[in-house]
């Protein structure tokens, strides 16, 4: 499972959880197979250490993206959502206020869109000549603006009653541009536009999984600090205390990223 493959210093999956941990988000729930379920089990458990709740569940066929939350309607109970794509990696300044935002809007739906050299590999913004949202796309031929929609979803309480009534497209599948064509409909869709010194990095590819490597190691060089280093952000974020942190760097086996951690808890 490709989440599991490290980008730089850890797993692929750090990333994603990061986000949604920075968007203050401590209830989770990974949808993965039946094979690689005992895997994200054993490298996350339940999140006790970083101060999360997380739960586990099997998506048997990859039947789109809107059946997570079929999936998971009943770990949802109601609740507003996010939901963020396993290989998708976000990094920018202030990002965690953006998320913020985007979780204080109780009604309606928010996702985030990119600028992309080739857009025909996504899902894609088509905008009005007022600037505003006319049409989403998923991965058109002639593509209506270079703006991608990122693997990134903020979803109101009604998100998995659309979900279930959508029909299969052509290809088979629940498409998400479909879901966020519902909220586009009613008026309650935000496209917020990530541009300037944001960067977004889909690893889908071999090609890209390389890049993503390359830019972590970049950035942290540069900067001595690490980009998803979940157990400082669960710091950060209240969500654990120093001493259940200093636990956590000590039970890592020895590593750049455990003596990372284990240098933070003597500065601090």
């Amino acid at each position: 499972n490709k989440q599991l493959l490290p980008v730089y210093d850890k797993p692929m999956v750090y990333y994603p959880l990061s986000t949604l941990m920075l968007a203050g988000i401590r209830d989770i729930l990974i949808i993965t197979t039946a094979e690689a379920r005992p895997l994200f089990e054993r490298l996350l458990g339940d999140g006790g250490p970083l101060g999360l709740n997380l739960a586990y569940a099997v998506q048997e066929r990859p039947n789109g993206l809107p059946e997570a939350f079929i999936v998971g309607r009943g770990f949802l109970d109601g609740g507003s959502c996010a939901m963020i794509l396993g290989d998708n990696i976000f990094h920018g300044q202030a990002f965690a206020e953006r998320l913020r935002q985007a979780v204080g809007r109780h009604r309606g739906a928010t996702v985030f869109a990119y600028p992309v050299s080739d857009p025909r590999r996504f899902g894609v913004v088509g905008w009005d000549e007022d600037g505003r949202v006319a049409s989403l796309v998923e991965k058109p031929a002639a593509p209506p603006s270079n703006w991608a929609l990122t693997g990134l979803y903020f979803f109101d309480h009604r998100v998995s009653a659309i979900a279930a009534g959508l029909k299969p497209s052509a290809r088979g599948e629940l498409e998400i541009v479909d879901l966020m064509g519902d909220y586009l409909e009613r008026g309650e869709l935000a496209v917020e536009k990530l541009e300037g010194d944001y960067t977004w990095l889909d690893t889908g590819t071999q090609e890209s999984l390389l890049q993503a490597a390359v830019y972590v190691e970049n950035i942290e060089r540069s900067q001595g600090l690490k980009i998803a280093c979940v157990e400082e952000i669960a710091l950060n974020q209240g969500f654990i205390d120093m001493d259940a942190f200093k636990r956590r760097a000590e039970a890592l086996p020895p590593s750049a990223y455990g003596s990372y951690l284990c240098g933070l808890a003597k500065e601090r």
